[in-house]
């Protein structure tokens, strides 16, 4: 396979691969074009590369940068801007999970502390399954969101010998 097909190959990887982390698809493939350049790009090679509208190319890095998984940097006596990603996989990893965690899992544990307020009559069947379901999920949640706060404070050598003591 030559450097060519193979780059195409891992942005379209990353690409799906992208959605299952709640990034869009093109999110994810800028993301991978930046991952595997050896320079910062500009917003017209992005657009270039992956035959993508300038508007979509400006959302999509704007987006990317506020996800912590880019940055934008100026080269001196130019006015173009640049966008390279952070080309650490664990830093890329962890981003990507603090930001899940923000979006996703911050607000459900916000409704569960709400929905465990719930009062009813523990020898009624719908309130007891109720009350057994948003306890079981919220005891996940908070298992889940100290697992995710773990890795965000980790280094990647201890985090991986960490988990794998789990399954030993």
């Amino acid at each position: 396979m030559e450097l060519a097909e193979g780059k195409q190959k891992f942005i379209e990887a990353w690409g799906r691969i992208g959605s299952e982390w709640g990034i869009n698809r093109t999110m994810a493939q800028v993301h991978a074009l930046l991952l595997i350049s050896p320079e910062a790009l500009t917003t017209e090679e992005v657009m270039e590369e992956l035959n993508i509208s300038r508007g979509n190319a400006n959302m999509t890095l704007r987006d990317l940068i506020n996800w912590g998984l880019i940055e934008k940097q100026h080269k001196p006596g130019e006015r173009k801007e640049y966008f390279a990603a952070d080309k650490d996989i664990w830093n890329v990893a962890r981003q990507v999970a603090k930001e899940r965690k923000k979006r996703e899992l911050e607000p459900m544990l916000k409704v569960l502390k709400e929905l465990s307020t719930v009062e009813g009559d523990k020898n009624d069947r719908a309130y007891a399954t109720f009350n057994k379901s948003v306890t079981d999920i919220n005891k996940l949640a908070n298992n889940a969101d100290r697992m995710i706060d773990t890795m965000l404070k980790a280094e990647e050598s201890w985090f991986w010998s960490s988990v794998l003591k789990i399954f030993k």
